[in-house]
C-alpha cells in the first residue's frame, strides 16, 4: 500500500489555497453563444429564404468552439494541480447530469412513439385504428436492426476492454480496445445508413415514419458524437495523456456510451421488434 508520503507525491498540491476550480478567462462561451445563433438563424433562412451562408457560417463556428474549448479543458488535465479531486469529482457529477438530460431527450422520443401505438385511434386520418397505420411496411427486426443490436452490444465489451487494460496499465489492450471500439461504432452508422435507403416509408409518410426517424435517427446522431469521443480518447491514449490514476476523459467517453447502447436497446426491442407489423419485402 503507498504511503501518505507517496500519495502526496502523486497527486499535485493545488495552485490555489483550495481545491477548487477557477475557471480562466475565456473567449469560447461569447463565440460558442454567436456561433450558437448564427446556427439557429442559419436554419431559419435556409429554410424560408434559401440563403445557405449564415447555415455553414454557425455550423463551422459551433464546430471551431467545440474544438478550442475542449483542447484547453485537455490542457488543463495536464497542468499539474489544476484537476483536483474535487474538480474532478465535479466533473463527473456534470457528465451524470448530461447524461440524464439525454435520458430526458428520448423518453420524449418514446412518449410520442408509445402514445400512437397504444392509441391508434388517435392518428389523425386514420381509417383503421391499428398499428403500425394501414399501409406501412415495417422492417423485418432481425435483418439490419439485430446486426446493428450485435454490433453496439460487442463495442460495449470492447470499451470495458480497454478500461480493464487501462486500470491495469495496458497500454496495448487500451489502444486495441478503444480502435475495435471507433470501428465498430463506424460500421453501427454505414448499417444504418443502408437501412435508411432501403426504408419501405420516407419521413414525410405520416406519424409511423416521423416517429421512427426521430427516435432512430437522434440515436445514429448520438452513436455518431460518441464514435467522435472515443476516437479522441483512442488519439489521447496513443499520446500517453490517461493513467490508471487519472483518465476521467476515457470514463466520460464510456459512460456516453454505454448510454447509446441501452437506448439502442430500448430502440430495437420497442420499435422495431414490438411495434413490427407487416414486413417489407427486401
Amino acid at each position: 500500500m503507498a504511503s501518505t508520503t507517496d500519495m502526496a507525491a502523486a497527486e499535485p498540491a493545488p495552485l490555489h489555497k483550495h481545491p477548487y476550480h477557477l475557471v480562466d478567462p475565456s473567449p469560447w462561451p461569447l463565440i460558442g453563444s454567436f456561433a450558437g445563433g448564427a446556427l439557429v438563424l442559419g436554419i431559419i433562412l435556409l429554410a424560408h429564404y434559401g440563403i445557405h451562408w449564415m447555415l455553414y457560417l454557425g455550423i463551422i463556428g459551433v464546430l471551431s468552439t467545440m474544438f478550442f474549448w475542449w483542447r484547453d479543458v485537455i490542457r488543463e488535465a495536464h497542468t499539474p494541480g489544476m484537476h483536483t479531486p474535487v474538480v474532478r469529482i465535479g466533473l463527473r457529477y456534470g457528465m451524470t447530469l448530461f447524461i440524464a438530460s439525454e435520458v430526458m431527450f428520448f423518453v420524449a422520443f418514446f412518449w410520442a412513439y408509445f402514445h400512437f401505438a397504444l392509441y391508434p385511434n388517435h392518428v389523425a386520418g386514420a381509417e383503421v385504428a391499428i398499428w403500425p397505420p394501414k399501409g406501412v411496411l415495417t422492417f423485418d427486426p432481425f435483418g439490419l436492426p439485430f446486426l446493428n443490436t450485435m454490433i453496439l452490444l460487442l463495442s460495449g465489451c470492447t470499451v470495458t476492454w480497454a478500461h480493464h487494460g487501462l486500470l491495469n496499465g495496458d497500454r496495448k489492450t487500451l489502444i486495441q480496445g478503444l480502435a475495435l471500439t471507433v470501428v465498430l461504432g463506424a460500421s453501427f452508422t454505414f448499417f444504418q445508413a443502408v437501412e435508411y435507403m432501403e426504408a419501405p416509408f420516407k419521413f414525410t409518410g405520416g406519424i409511423y415514419p416521423s416517429t421512427f426517424f426521430l427516435a432512430t435517427g437522434f440515436h445514429g446522431f448520438h452513436v455518431l458524437v460518441g464514435t467522435t469521443f472515443l476516437l479522441v480518447c483512442l488519439i489521447r491514449a496513443m499520446k500517453g495523456h490517461f493513467t490508471p490514476e487519472r483518465h476521467f476523459g476515457f470514463e466520460a467517453a464510456a459512460w456516453y456510451w454505454h448510454f447509446v447502447d441501452v437506448v439502442w436497446l430500448f430502440l430495437f426491442v420497442c420499435i422495431y421488434w414490438w411495434g413490427a407489423g407487416e414486413i417489407a419485402e427486401h
